[in-house]
């Protein structure tokens, strides 16, 4: 496997991984960056660009970017907490308080942090979207804020797998008068020259490869083993199962690699972007970057890591963790350190920060593996930069 990119001392046991996660663990391109207290210790890449690209395809650059599906919701996430952190959001408030429309359906008391934290009461849709109306601007959001509570908000959590894209990004434009993507390119990736979009501009599509569902082998690395979570595959399999109705919000499921979706503003899924540019937003967050800037005071980056939804979740089917637009590190979902908050996606992808320990960190792939949200390869990286520390 020819392994491009770089490493600093210390850290070689991340490149090793990145190299099984070849060998072993089925990737067929992907990347993988981490920053420490500011400084870049890894950034690597190695495949073809596009999953089915095979020996032939066209190589993985050092600027190619994927689809991240749900690490996109901790990218989106920034943009609400920075409009908390400049008093333009109060995050007890009600969201009707911001988006009259949707104080219906018995969702009069839901909070910003409920909708923030997965307990809005919304993760699923009794009519379903077209990829067309999903895309639109108009049509998700109309749809959620007709939608009647599945539960009482605030009272439980459910995963809002793609129902989240509607709620953040027409709370976000209710408060900005801006998009979610726009706003995001203009305050935070744009002025740092982070590689990550939501809602891919035309210049960029040359650099996006194409995704697609693979079967990893079973055989797993640094002695992982992925756990059999037959209650989720059976709720799965229902299709009047929440599990199955949150994750089919918008049906036929979209193409990944359709431009519409790709040009698409949808915070829950449609994330496009480096594995350079996923970590160093983290690591920006944190304060840990080269120009000594940070986007998250210090009290801001204690609420991101700020539990707010633990236990039982009615979509997923484990125990799972949130903090105000993060998933926080448990057994479901581990992350680093439980002073962690970041976000996988559904297949591989992930990103996150780890304020004890300075890290941000950032790893994309094209082999979209059927993990939710613990996938081998990501955790091998994981458990690589932990033994590097």
């Amino acid at each position: 496997m020819n392994i491009q990119g770089e490493v600093a001392e210390g850290f070689e046991a991340v490149r090793d991984a990145f190299v099984r996660n070849f060998e072993v663990l089925g990737d067929r391109g992907a990347a993988v960056a981490v920053y420490r207290d500011g400084r870049k210790v890894v950034d690597l890449w190695a495949g073809t660009k596009d999953v089915e690209g095979g020996a032939g395809g066209e190589p993985w650059a050092a600027g190619t970017a994927q689809v991240v599906r749900s690490a996109t919701k901790g990218v989106a996430a920034v943009v609400p907490l920075l409009l908390h952190q400049r008093g333009l959001l109060d995050l007890d408030a009600p969201v009707g308080a911001y988006w009259p429309e949707f104080k219906a359906g018995g969702k009069e008391r839901a909070l910003v942090r409920d909708l923030l934290a997965h307990r809005a009461g919304v993760p699923a849709l009794d009519v379903p979207l077209t990829p067309a109306e999903a895309a639109d601007g108009l049509a998700g959001a109309r749809a959620v804020a007709g939608q009647q509570a599945f539960w009482e908000p605030g009272s439980a959590h459910g995963y809002h797998a793609q129902t989240y894209s509607w709620l953040l990004s027409e709370l976000v434009l209710r408060v900005t008068g801006a998009s979610i993507g726009q706003w995001l390119a203009q305050e935070v990736t744009g002025p740092r020259g982070l590689e990550f979009w939501i809602g891919l501009p035309e210049a960029e599509t040359a650099r996006v490869g194409r995704v697609g569902p693979v079967d990893p082998p079973p055989q797993t690395a640094a002695g992982l083993r992925t756990r059999p979570r037959r209650n989720v595959s059976e709720a799965w399999a229902d299709p009047s199962s929440l599990t199955r109705r949150a994750f089919a919000a918008i049906t036929p499921l979209a193409d990944e690699n359709d431009p519409e979706f790709r040009a698409a503003e949808l915070p829950a899924s449609a994330g496009i972007g480096t594995a350079r540019g996923l970590a160093g937003l983290y690591a920006a967050l944190l304060g840990d970057t080269e120009d000594g800037t940070r986007l998250f005071t210090p009290e801001t980056a204690r609420l991101a890591g700020t539990e707010l939804s633990s236990g039982p979740d009615r979509v997923l089917v484990v125990n799972t963790r949130f903090g105000p637009g993060y998933m926080l590190h448990s057994p479901a979902s581990p992350l680093m350190s439980p002073a962690s908050f970041g976000h996988p996606g559904r297949g591989g992808s992930l990103g996150f920060a780890d304020p004890e320990a300075g890290i941000g960190f950032g790893y994309v792939t094209n082999a979209h593996a059927k993990s939710v949200t613990a996938d081998p390869r990501a955790q091998s990286l994981v458990r690589a930069v932990q033994s590097a520390l």
